[in-house]
């Protein structure tokens, strides 16, 4: 973040001003990526989730030793986890949040994917847990590396492996099935790199998914 940051600095007007600007940028696209965890928030959102599904599914079925699997390798192997999912439904983060959670795996960080989100629906995954690409973000990874909001999402996402916090890349996009969808080929290159670069020893991959009698 800081060559890229530096190199920009250097490309505008008054060093004093651009030294200023790009600190202020840097802030604005960290916040567009993530915010602060909220506990009150999860906690109430955990509620209401219990009281949703007891309406709309007669029962959340577990695969135990699978569980149990995922349980011991958190404890011993000292790598961060990085849940890869299907995504049938939008439920499908609160869903697997609630669950990773409820199991003490953490509070995981959750892609959210193209959707379009209102700034009150985005501000409240954020604080639930979500995480974003930033509107800057080209699509491929040339425009990706030469950017400082890929330089700034490549060093949040370290940061987030170093911290071994729970991060969970959804594959898909409903009603797309079977389709890597392109949000998840960016998030899947940026822990491809983290782990390439040195900045996390190696990851954890663990796939998952839901699968639903009736989609919701």
């Amino acid at each position: 973040v800081r060559d890229v940051a530096i190199g920009w600095s250097h490309g505008s007007r008054g060093d004093g001003e651009s030294h200023r600007g790009w600190k202020e940028k840097i802030l604005k696209i960290l916040a567009e990526i993530q915010a602060p965890l909220s506990l009150l928030m999860l906690r109430l959102c955990n509620w209401a989730l219990l009281k949703l599904l007891n309406r709309l599914f007669l029962n959340v079925q577990l695969h135990q030793g699978q569980l149990e699997m995922v349980l011991r390798a958190a404890r011993t192997s000292g790598m961060p986890l990085v849940f890869l999912s299907t995504h049938k439904s939008q439920l499908d983060g609160l869903l697997l949040s609630f669950v990773l959670f409820s199991q003490g795996l953490g509070v995981p960080r959750v892609t959210v994917g193209g959707q379009v989100c209102s700034p009150r629906l985005r501000a409240l995954l954020g604080r639930l847990g979500g995480i974003f690409l930033p509107s800057r973000t080209g699509q491929t990874p040339s425009d990706q590396d030469e950017g400082l909001p890929g330089a700034v999402l490549a060093a949040y996402v370290e940061e987030v492996l170093r911290s071994q916090q729970p991060l969970l890349i959804f594959l898909e996009e409903p009603p797309v099935a079977l389709c890597l969808s392109a949000p998840a080929r960016e998030w899947l290159a940026l822990v491809y790199r983290a782990v390439r670069d040195g900045a996390v020893p190696d990851v954890l991959l663990v796939p998952m998914g839901i699968s639903y009698d009736v989609v919701p």
